[in-house]
């Protein structure tokens, strides 16, 4: 028999990582492990190190303060272990902190660490805390190295083994085992899984793994009524609003979905994806203020992330692009100004990167334009047209965003030109096809682009109850805005011919129609509206003849 210490201390037989930018406390934290029986222990100051060290050297046990001083801090850490896969599940990540405020254990906690310890620490409490974390780690690793092995089936089966074995872990291994069947697919054994628990007791997790598996099966009416629910008892719950925006965004209530996205920011100011996500969907919404703080907030939480991205940079520059576009007064100035920094910034942070100058440039042209200054504007435009020549290897981003440059800048042939070999490029893209239209139909600034939408719905409504004269009018000031405007014009059409039921003897309702129909003449097959345009063509004809 042995008769070694590490047999009967758990601590003796794993790695450690102690980070922190005090060297008194790295060295005190080293003797209480010590204390508590530890032997391989690793002390270092900043963030670089500590990824550095997990990348090359296994660690079982993180202990990391939150605060490092300038530069990374502990949320930072986590997050890139984490994103990088430098932590095996049965790692553990211990956050230390003196600081307790609500915005940093929010932010933290989005990463899930195994547990919070509050400074100032004491041996017996350390002893009792990462004891007890060891001795679950333990018993749960062979369940942990079959997930990190990616068989997720064996995983199962020895969670099932373990379940009437080790009653006290039944929480952990319920949840473990919901999360495995939804990453296999096999939704009736994670919904029975969640349902179980829920049966036995209303736990938050199982709450949010049900609705998950609701949305996976398209349940969606179910799944965003049990989140709102489940936020109504639990209003810190971040993962339940994210969830929840994106069952109401499958839903087609991208609004809604926008202000759930803006409660969870409000919560939880300091998860970048989130803030990502609410700036997307805020542009997408024609929300352009909301979209560009939270693009600022993306950029901002960036700096030290492992999640930031030029993208963040290029999205606030034309954001604020559409902002400060025609406002010729003071706060226009201001954003433009703000969009020509961001678009320098970015190309100084990511400089190296294919195509960031030129992708920066095609921004700045149209701020510039926005703003009056034509002839800045044009002289960029020349300096990069050379570049953009070969319009087949254009990417789709920096092909839509220069066709929207030359747009703003009166050269609509060339964009439409440009659109039209896209949507040919990028026939099987439904995503980019969607955008391509998008600019064909409203090449304009977001102001216009909102008040032409705003009178297409007022002249819906109009037809729909019957006021066809009223229906013409609208729509046509509507075209005013943006001619080109493919299922405005055709809108138009339909009310007209409408009206030539009620006057037959009209030439002029169907001279009307021809001329709206003849704008469309280039209208691409891969457009949404070209089968209702080739429709309203024949009949036109039989009208006509």
């Amino acid at each position: 028999m042995t008769d070694s210490k590490a047999d009967f201390n758990p601590f003796g037989k794993l790695t450690y990582l102690v980070i922190d930018d005090f060297e008194n406390f790295r060295l005190s934290m080293r003797q209480m492990l010590r204390s508590c029986g530890a032997d391989k222990i690793e002390l270092v100051a900043h963030a670089n190190q500590a990824i550095q060290y997990c990348t090359y050297n296994h660690v079982d046990v993180v202990l990391c303060d939150f605060n490092l001083g300038e530069g990374k801090n502990g949320q930072h850490i986590l997050e890139e272990l984490r994103h990088k896969k430098l932590l095996k599940r049965s790692s553990l990540f211990l956050m230390v902190t003196a600081e307790t405020s609500k915005e940093m254990v929010m932010g933290a906690r989005e990463y899930q660490p195994d547990a919070y310890l509050t400074k100032p620490i004491n041996r017996a409490v350390l002893e009792k805390r990462l004891g007890a974390l060891i001795s679950q780690r333990n018993i749960l690793l062979p369940i942990n190295r079959e997930i990190d092995r990616e068989n997720y089936p064996e995983a199962i089966s020895l969670c099932l083994q373990a379940l009437p074995r080790q009653p006290r872990y039944k929480t952990w291994l319920m949840k473990t085992l919901g999360d495995l069947y939804f990453q296999l697919g096999d939704l009736a054994h994670a919904l029975k899984t969640y349902n179980d628990v829920l049966a036995q007791r209303e736990l938050s997790w199982a709450k949010l793994g049900r609705c998950k598996v609701l949305l996976a099966k398209r349940s969606l009416d179910e799944a965003v009524e049990g989140l709102r629910d489940l936020l109504a008892k639990h209003p810190d719950y971040m993962e339940a609003y994210d969830l929840l925006a994106e069952g109401l965004e499958r839903q087609g209530r991208p609004t809604q979905a926008q202000q759930v996205l803006e409660k969870a920011a409000e919560r939880s100011p300091n998860a970048l994806l989130r803030q990502k996500h609410l700036a997307e969907l805020a542009g997408s919404n024609q929300d352009m203020d909301t979209a560009s703080d939270a693009w600022r907030r993306t950029v901002e939480l960036g700096t030290y992330s492992i999640h930031d991205n030029s993208e963040h940079y290029l999205s606030l520059g034309q954001t604020l692009a559409d902002l400060s576009e025609g406002d010729l007064e003071e706060d226009g100035a201001e954003k433009a100004k703000e969009a020509l920094a961001v678009l320098k910034r970015m190309e100084k942070r990511f400089d190296g990167e294919e195509g960031i100058s030129l992708r920066s440039r095609i921004v700045q042209c149209r701020v510039y334009a926005g703003q009056g200054q034509d002839q800045q504007a044009g002289r960029i435009l020349e300096s990069i047209r050379p570049e953009l020549q070969d319009t087949a290897a254009l990417d789709a981003k920096t092909g839509l965003d220069y066709a929207k440059t030359l747009f703003r800048l009166g050269h609509e042939s060339d964009a439409k030109q440009l659109l039209g070999e896209m949507s040919e490029r990028f026939s099987d893209d439904p995503e980019t096809l969607q955008k391509i239209e998008s600019l064909l139909d409203e090449p304009v600034g977001f102001r216009q682009k909102i008040k032409a939408r705003s009178l297409n719905r007022d002249g819906i409504r109009a037809f729909e109850s019957g006021n066809l004269q009223e229906a013409a009018e609208t729509f046509s000031k509507a075209l005013e805005i943006v001619p080109d405007h493919a299922a405005l014009n055709l809108n138009l059409v339909q009310v007209l011919m409408k009206e030539h039921d009620n006057n037959p003897s009209s030439t002029e309702l169907l001279t009307r129609c021809q001329s709206c129909l003849d704008r469309l003449a280039g209208l691409p097959e891969q457009h949404r509206q070209h089968r209702r345009y080739i429709a309203l063509q024949r009949k036109l004809k039989g009208l006509m003849q």
